[in-house]
């Protein structure tokens, strides 16, 4: 949860849901985020991630060989939002951040 607010202060904007990959559908802690937040949580598949990566500007070898996508947070964003990536993605520990609008 800190890294969206840190995420809401750097791009002056407001969550209004999280997305993640399919693939991190039982990840309890993204669902505790969304229901702390007060906002949806919306999975992407594979087809919606792989389609946006090149929309991507940050790119991960390792993120590529372990999920099949070099940007997991920004593709997410942007495949889940339909629309422009506002913030690239951030890091905090094991969590990553971008944010996107329709």
């Amino acid at each position: 949860m800190a890294l969206v607010r840190l995420a809401e202060e750097q791009a002056a904007c407001h969550v209004g849901a999280l997305a993640a990959p399919d693939f991190k559908q039982d990840e309890t802690g993204l669902h505790e985020a969304a229901r702390r937040l007060g906002v949806a949580l919306n999975f992407v598949d594979a087809t919606a991630l792989a389609a946006v990566q090149p929309r991507c500007p940050t790119r991960s070898e390792a993120a590529a060989r372990h999920a099949g996508a070099a940007s997991v947070a920004e593709g997410s964003a942007l495949a889940a939002s339909g629309g422009r990536l506002l913030l690239a993605r951030i890091a905090n520990g094991r969590a990553t951040c971008a944010l996107a609008e329709a």
